[in-house]
């Protein structure tokens, strides 16, 4: 089960000080970002502050790179490595028995799938997108079919970061009508998901989580004390 903030907030404070630095850090960004999420009364607003959460948890500065695919990459190799780590399957619980449904319909919706919309824009990125949706969702489909937690959670976020785009870039409306059903939907597999990955990393402080982006450097360290 899913746990709430204030428990994650809980064993934080009690374990953090025993952790690398990097892990504390990240681990301490992702639970701010995750208590907004929580307090937060619209899902535009939840999905951007659970994005947030996922992103510090994850996200490394590794210099220039060619964006978009990059950012996959990273966040692919990222659940693959916590999917692995998950010997509790509370991943896998989410996927197969919280969530196979809601996932099932954002795959089928071509409109949180970025060819789709390059193919608007006259990209030639775009040009064969219905080709590229279709062999994009068997391999979906087969992945759920196998359990492979962490094919599925990739295809998954990979859908949800177009979501993101749309939202972060000015892509759509807040309570827009138009797009309310992927948001829904990603607003409640972020909301069960993020808390998990967040709890895998405290559980496993001995691996390498990298340094985050923007580390805390000495100024910054003379400013409020983090709670």
């Amino acid at each position: 089960m899913t746990k709430p903030h204030a428990e994650l907030k809980c064993r934080q404070r009690a374990e953090r000080e025993g952790w690398p630095e990097f892990l504390a850090l990240r681990v301490h960004r992702a639970l701010s970002w995750l208590d907004r999420a929580e307090r937060c009364e619209d899902d535009d607003g939840r999905f951007v502050f659970l994005w947030v959460a996922f992103n510090a948890a994850y996200a490394a500065d590794t210099g220039p790179g060619p964006g978009r695919m990059l950012e996959a990459r990273r966040f692919s190799d990222y659940l693959g490595r916590l999917a692995e780590l998950d010997g509790q399957g509370r991943l896998a619980a989410l996927v197969w028995r919280r969530y196979s449904g809601a996932i099932r319909v954002l795959l089928d919706n071509r409109f949180v799938f970025q060819p789709f919309w390059d193919h608007q824009n006259r990209l030639p990125e775009g040009e064969d997108w219905e080709e590229r949706f279709r062999r994009a969702n068997v391999a979906a489909h087969q992945a759920l079919a196998r359990h492979d937690i962490a094919a599925v959670l990739s295809i998954v976020f990979s859908r949800l970061y177009t979501l993101r785009n749309q939202l972060l870039h000015g892509g759509a409306t807040w309570q827009s009508s138009v797009n309310r059903a992927q948001l829904r939907d990603g607003t409640a597999i972020l909301g069960d998901i993020v808390p998990v990955l967040i709890e895998i990393m405290m559980d496993h402080p001995g691996e390498l989580w990298g340094e985050p982006c923007y580390p805390v450097r000495d100024a910054e360290a003379r400013g409020p004390r983090r709670s």
